[in-house]
């Protein structure tokens, strides 16, 4: 069974050879896992691992976590947000600096969640990282539905719109007198 530090040094190797971190994953897989995990990462720098981004993963995410409640992809969610549809995005895309639009928008994104969800959405690295290769999978996106959707989150959704309809119901009462 290998060490720790070999398949440190293998994954630092393959690195510096260019392979971007993946005899580290072949490593992990031959060893049954004794790195906890990191074989889904690449080595990016020196101390620096790029998570795995499966766009399939990010799919369910997408609409489990709520980001459909205001953000649509193939027409499918929210309007209170920009749409996120692959064909309208940047490509390639850093992740970094979509992850950095996110950081702007947090104190909007924030507030919209406590308000629309009842609480602030949590992430980990690896979920934003699914989502984002969601975001950015023009392919994987043309399967989203509305059966993608949780009931959960689509009740939520549906009293939302309930919600809105009544407010401009009462409004329109109220200019009415």
């Amino acid at each position: 069974m290998k060490t720790i530090t070999t398949l440190l040094l293998t994954a630092a190797f393959g690195w510096l050879a260019g392979t971007g971190g993946e005899a580290f994953a072949a490593s992990d897989e031959q060893s049954g896992g004794a790195t906890s995990g990191m074989m889904s990462q690449r080595m990016m720098a020196p101390g620096l691992m790029m998570p795995s981004m499966d766009p399939v993963a990010g799919k369910a995410l997408f609409a489990g976590k709520g980001c459909v409640v205001c953000h649509s992809i193939n027409g499918v969610g929210g309007e209170d947000a920009p749409k996120l549809d692959a064909s309208t995005m940047q490509t390639p895309m850093n992740p970094f600096e979509f992850a950095a639009k996110m950081w702007r928008g947090a104190e909007a994104m924030v507030y919209l969640q406590r308000e629309e969800i009842g609480e602030q959405i949590e992430l980990t690295g690896q979920e934003l990282a699914n989502i984002i290769a969601f975001v950015h999978d023009e392919s994987e996106q043309q399967t989203f539905s509305d059966a993608d959707i949780p009931p959960g989150i689509r009740e939520l959704m549906h009293h939302m719109e309930g919600g809105e309809a009544e407010h401009e119901a009462e409004h329109e009462h109220d200019t009415d007198e």
